[in-house]
């Protein structure tokens, strides 16, 4: 079975197709085998089928990750349900001895691995069905008649659940659709304000709500604790808490990824504690890394009747064998195997904290500096004003929309960062998560992925240099955010528009002459402009990255601009951005009222040639216009006539005589058209400098800004190099006709106005020469 186990999962994991596939042939549903359609199929195809249906079309996902990859550890796991199944088949009498030792060994390992003596436990798929019985079972055991008399009991005497503020969400929900209990039924316990973690729970107000429940009336029958909260990891005071339920009668129980650890030599006091509590929910198979583990709960009660009756034991041997997996692989791992997985994972937590204590703009939230195995962090930049050593805590005379933007900032920061991080190092398992107090933070925590992904030191080093690597970027986009919003406020025709949520230097909307500001609905004519926008700024070649989408909580387009990772001009970007959104808009213009105007000067030139013929008709006279007798006369005396026509000067948008052009064999140059706007107005750059850089100031080479300088300063100086005689002679004088061509000056008189200014002269040859 085991041999058959293997070959499966080797070909399951192989990436291996069927020649159809691997000519990109899609199987039609004929194809594919099925019970109704003609003979049975081969347990090769069968696997073959599901292994298609597992990894689906990678064509459109290639970046996809396959099936993890399972170690021997994993193979036991799995064997454990084909075994459960074949053993499923004994005689009932064997049967049940069989599944009673699996049960008994495995409850007796996890107690004492796990420091929980004399304990009983219940194997469940869910990890939260194991509170859902032990709630049931405190239900039975506080009322008495809650089986005879059922929700009149209940009516009577409301029991009260104690969930942490920390708790992970959904769990309240859960228990009262499992117990049929009304959510008032639930009461949420605050964290800690002004001492301790805010990740806590706040011991002194649990108690005075039990007091308040207890006046009222109701009965406090459970409490949940948190060894290791959802989101950060930090632990409850549980050693408090269990003072406080064994005085009120409440029960405890507890659950969290730092339960792990008491499998270790050293345990914190606080996790220690848990240890003597009523029940602990354990979640063996993210912490080995086996792959469909049932979780357990440990707990301790003396009436087996009640245990019966809340579900938590039974006398199916199918239930039993829920253990046979987890009973399979402990045995494979050994006692220093599953230390050893544990350990490595808190080693792995201590060693990215130690490493991000030396890098800048990281906070790291830690409750337990020695001992915590979880970790979560998150960059931060301080604000003016505020004390370094606070960690970004403004100050009291900010204003509170320049404290919002700057939270708002950072969260979207924190979130590009942690996905960047998930990319490029994907065995380090992160999360990002948002933390009411905190905002957007990284979670590492290497209990619940490192042992199915495999994580080494060698990659939490490698994580630690992306970090590094990443906090540039970061930091220069935050700083260049301001700049930016105040670059676009200041430029006619652009908007800024606030998006929390996009982690790049702004979001930018062009407002052109038809825009409705009111109006949130898709702008047709926008959307056109800023698809051409988009394409003019992506074919810049630059650092920055540009995407076009919807505004926020809006339909309109805007440019969203990417991150920073230098130092960007933000007025040349802002200059290139209003420039080419206005030479588009102008462009599409005159595309639009390029018809029209076509149209109505076909018809203005329809009327004008019409009127030319009638005047031509009157001057050669009526006899002319006769077939032969025109003839006769035009042999005689022939007319002299120009020919003459119209043409439509698309810029102007008026129509000219073409006699001009018949006379004197050239083109007419009508008026002359006015300079497209171009997107590149910006400063020149010089070879391989990129678009929307700032200048080194200092540098060796001649900057942008001096060689224009220099050529504007040249033309100037050969302008007055020239005198008053030079200007005299190019300006032409009022007698003159217009059509007359312009005196040049002869090379006698160059030559004397060079001799007469040789100070000019010589400074022009230098200015040459410096250019040069």
């Amino acid at each position: 079975m085991g041999k058959n186990l293997k070959e499966a999962m080797k070909m399951l994991e192989n990436s291996q197709r069927r020649p159809e596939e691997e000519s990109g042939r899609k199987p039609a549903p004929e194809d594919i085998p099925g019970p109704l359609q003609g003979s049975g199929q081969d347990m090769v195809s069968i696997l073959q089928l599901v292994q298609n249906l597992m990894h689906g079309d990678e064509s459109e996902e290639p970046l996809s990750t396959r099936v993890q990859s399972i170690g021997e550890q994993g193979h036991m796991a799995l064997l454990g349900h084909s075994l459960g199944a074949y053993i499923s088949t004994l005689d009932k009498e064997k049967l049940r001895k069989l599944t009673t030792r699996i049960l008994s060994d495995t409850t007796l390992w996890l107690c004492r691995i796990f420091r929980y003596e004399n304990g009983c436990a219940y194997f469940h798929e869910e990890e939260r069905e194991g509170l859902a019985k032990i709630c049931r079972l405190a239900i039975h055991s506080r009322y008495e008649d809650f089986v005879v008399d059922g929700f009149n009991v209940l009516y009577n005497k409301k029991p009260v659940i104690y969930l942490s503020a920390a708790a992970r969400p959904g769990l309240g929900q859960y228990l009262c659709n499992q117990l049929g209990l009304p959510f008032p039924c639930l009461c949420r316990v605050p964290c800690n304000t002004m001492f301790g973690s805010q990740h806590q729970m706040d011991v002194a107000f649990l108690e005075k709500l039990i007091k308040d429940d207890i006046e009222r009336g109701r009965l406090p029958l459970l409490l949940v604790a948190n060894a290791g909260t959802a989101a950060v990891g930090h632990t409850d005071k549980i050693g408090r808490l269990r003072e406080l339920c064994e005085q009120y009668g409440i029960w405890l129980h507890v659950e969290g990824v730092n339960l792990a650890t008491l499998a270790l030599g050293y345990v914190s006091s606080s996790v220690l504690a848990a240890t003597k509590c009523h029940s602990m929910t354990l979640t063996p198979g993210p912490w080995l890394g086996l792959p469909a583990v049932p979780a357990v709960t440990l707990y301790k009660h003396d009436d087996p009747a009640l245990t019966l009756v809340a579900g938590l034991t039974s006398n199916k041997p199918a239930d039993k064998l829920r253990a046979l997996p987890l009973w399979l692989s402990l045995q494979y791992l050994g006692l220093d195997g599953i230390v050893e997985r544990i350990k490595h994972a808190c080693q792995l937590s201590q060693r990215l904290q130690e490493s991000l204590k030396k890098v800048d703009h990281i906070k790291v939230l830690v409750e337990d500096e020695l001992s915590s195995p979880v970790v979560v962090f998150r960059f931060f930049q301080e604000l003016p004003g505020s004390d370094p050593g606070l960690k970004a805590v403004p100050a009291p005379n900010m204003a509170p929309s320049a404290v919002g933007r700057e939270r708002h900032s950072c969260d979207a920061l924190n979130r590009w960062l942690g996905e960047q991080l998930k990319q490029l190092v994907p065995a380090s398992g992160l999360t990002v998560m948002d933390l009411e107090a905190e905002g957007m933070c990284v979670r590492f925590s290497p209990l619940t992925t490192a042992a199915a992904l495999g994580t080494r030191g060698e990659d939490v080093d490698q994580l630690v240099t992306c970090i590094e690597s990443k906090l540039p970027v970061l930091t220069c986009t935050l700083q260049l955010r301001e700049e930016f919003k105040q670059e676009v406020e200041a430029t006619a025709g652009l908007l800024h528009v606030d998006d929390p949520n996009w982690p790049g230097i702004g979001v930018v909307r062009y407002e052109h002459a038809n825009d409705d500001k009111s109006s949130l609905k898709s702008d047709p004519e926008g959307d056109k402009i800023h698809a051409g926008l988009l394409k003019k700024l992506n074919e810049l070649e630059s650092d920055l990255t540009f995407k076009m989408g919807p505004e926020y909580r809006s339909m309109k387009s805007c440019i969203y601009i990417g991150m920073a990772s230098d130092d960007v001009d933000v007025s040349e970007l802002v200059e290139t951005i209003a420039v080419t959104a206005r030479e588009i808009e102008e462009n599409s213009r005159l595309l639009e009222n390029m018809t029209e105007v076509v149209r109505k000067g076909i018809q203005e030139a329809q009327v004008q040639l019409q009127k030319a013929n009638e005047e031509r008709l009157l001057e050669e006279g009526v006899l002319r216009q006769i077939p032969v007798v025109g003839s006769v006369l035009n042999w005689f005396s022939p007319v002299q006539t120009s020919q003459k026509g119209r043409t439509f000067n698309l810029t102007a948008g008026s129509l000219e005589s073409t006699e001009h052009t018949y006379v004197y064999k050239v083109q007419g140059t009508g008026v002359t058209p006015p300079p497209t706007p171009s997107g590149a107005r910006g400063k020149p750059r010089l070879p391989g400098h990129k678009p929307f850089r700032r200048s080194v100031r200092g540098s060796d080479t001649v900057s942008d800004t001096s060689s224009v300088s220099h050529i504007e300063d040249l033309e100037k100086m050969e302008h007055l190099a020239g005198g008053p005689e030079h200007s005299s002679l190019e300006s032409p004088s009022p007698e003159q006709s217009p059509e007359a061509p312009t005196p040049q000056a002869s090379p006698t008189e160059a030559l004397q106005n060079k001799a007469q200014h040789p100070e000019d002269h010589h400074l022009q040859v230098e200015e040459l020469e410096s250019l040069r």
